[in-house]
């Protein structure tokens, strides 16, 4: 049990959820070419899923002494595992990860295609020992990273097969899911302010230079306000202009997704303890997995 949670299997699982949404309901849905057969897609997956457990690994490393603070129940480097353990872990998720990169960029004919999964492993290196304590710097390169896990379908999946005949809808559904990464990025963004307003103690105890060290947390927990009111207007426009002929689709951004944002925005004018900071942390991310479930509405309408 100790490795799955080492390696954040609950976000692993949304990876392959997205992912899987991604290509078998969201493509499929608007008939679009697609490069990857079933097998090539897992291969895709595993890969995805492979570095992402290598940055959790990597992450919890370089965060035993924030943790033994912030979070001591959740500490497994050097309580249930050693360091030395951990590490080799770390760089076997890596090699898997980038090999699959390397088979799979070559089988679908986009050899340069590889440099994307040896870019992502590096970053994750650099988060979980340098960036993660520079001022936001870390907040927006993790949050892109996880916008990345659905790009890099639709750059495999899509991309390899344009052709002039069908670049109109094979750009449309690209799009698609480059709004759906934005999105993505933005409250993941959103709550990494939120945690690092939930950690500050144990952050500020090991030198990090996080935005609510620099402005406290009051301050902190404002821009976060803030930024939560852009996917709420966003959301709110395009249910507006687009999907106000569709009650399902209405009702579902409504209540599961523009609500919760609702919610926390307001939670977060008024929040100022560890608990109340956590509870938005984890509304933001059931509005994560909302936005992802998506995906299914275009199976369902037409």
């Amino acid at each position: 049990m100790w490795l799955l949670n080492l390696i954040r299997w609950k976000n692993l699982l949304l990876i392959i959820l997205v992912q899987t949404l991604i290509k078998y309901a969201l493509f499929p849905a608007f008939y679009v070419d697609t490069a990857l057969n079933d097998w090539q897609f897992s291969i895709l997956v595993i890969a995805t899923l492979c570095l992402a457990a290598a940055g959790n690994i990597i992450n919890d490393i370089y965060d035993v002494d924030t943790d033994t603070i912030n979070k001591p129940n959740r500490v497994i480097v050097g309580k249930f595992i050693s360091e030395k353990t951990a590490y080799n872990l770390f760089i076997g998720f890596n090699v898997i990860g980038v090999a699959l990169g390397f088979y799979l960029s070559n089988a679908i004919g986009k050899s340069g295609f590889f440099a994307l999964f040896v870019i992502i492993s590096v970053l994750l290196y650099l988060y979980a020992s340098y960036l993660k304590r520079t001022l936001l710097v870390g907040n927006m390169i993790i949050s892109v990273l996880v916008g990345l896990s659905l790009i890099i379908v639709g750059l495999f999946d899509l991309i390899p097969v344009i052709t002039f005949e069908n670049q109109d809808n094979q750009r449309l559904v690209f799009k698609l899911v480059l709004t759906y990464a934005g999105m993505a990025i933005l409250l993941n963004f959103i709550r990494e302010i939120v945690k690092d307003i939930e950690d500050v103690d144990g952050d500020y105890k090991s030198g990090m230079h996080t935005l609510p060290i620099l402005i406290g947390r009051a301050r902190a927990s404002k821009v976060a306000l803030i930024l939560s009111f852009i996917p709420t207007f966003i959301l709110l426009y395009y249910v507006i202009t687009y999907l106000y002929k569709n009650p399902l689709e209405v009702g579902y951004f409504t209540f599961l997704i523009i609500g919760p944002l609702i919610y926390i925005s307001i939670e977060l004018f008024s929040a100022k303890t560890k608990k109340e900071f956590r509870k938005i942390s984890s509304v933001i991310k059931f509005v994560m997995l909302t936005g992802v479930l998506s995906l299914l509405l275009y199976v369902f309408t037409p």
